[in-house]
């Protein structure tokens, strides 16, 4: 097995999980949050995939599809056009609702072909390619990649925790 087919996997189980983690709920179970401070289910598959579709356009050199496919137009959230959720305070959390799973799970999927369509095409010596000389040491495509998935497998594992306290707390 390939570098590119192990990250095409794993990059699959997310979009799996993702589904998973959203389909279903109902708009106030999509946007509850646990606490005040806490995060939605909303919130963090909004973020997630606005890291994955930020990072991967980044290291691959591609446009947002956040950007490029009117996303951001169509979440309508009272947020800057190129906010990906880092660092945001919980009133900033408290802006992202949506009105349906689908809108999240539809540019979860976008962002997921974009990704794939990446990977696709990569070779071993790729992984290597330094893509943001900010770090020391400097960050390579490699690493790059294993740190969205790690980002991602975080919040969606986080996502369907809080999808099960919800749904605990309405029954």
């Amino acid at each position: 097995m390939h570098a590119k087919d192990i990250l095409i996997d794993a990059f699959n189980r997310i979009q799996e999980e993702v589904h998973s983690a959203v389909e279903g709920l109902e708009p106030d179970v999509l946007n509850a949050r646990p606490s005040h401070d806490a995060n939605s289910v909303s919130w963090l598959i909004w973020h997630l995939t606005r890291v994955q579709d930020d990072h991967i356009a980044d290291a691959f050199g591609l446009d947002q599809v956040w950007l490029t496919q009117d996303w951001h137009k169509r979440f309508g959230l009272d947020l800057p056009p190129r906010d990906t959720g880092y660092g945001h305070s919980s009133t900033k959390v408290g802006k992202v609702r949506v009105d349906s799973g689908t809108l999240l799970t539809g540019y979860y999927d976008a962002v997921h072909e974009q990704t794939l369509g990446a990977l696709r095409d990569l070779a071993a010596k790729d992984l290597e390619r330094v893509v943001d000389e900010r770090w020391d040491p400097p960050v390579t495509l490699g690493v790059r990649l294993v740190s969205v998935l790690s980002d991602d497998h975080q919040h969606v594992g986080q996502a369907a925790y809080v999808r099960g306290l919800m749904q605990s707390a309405a029954s």
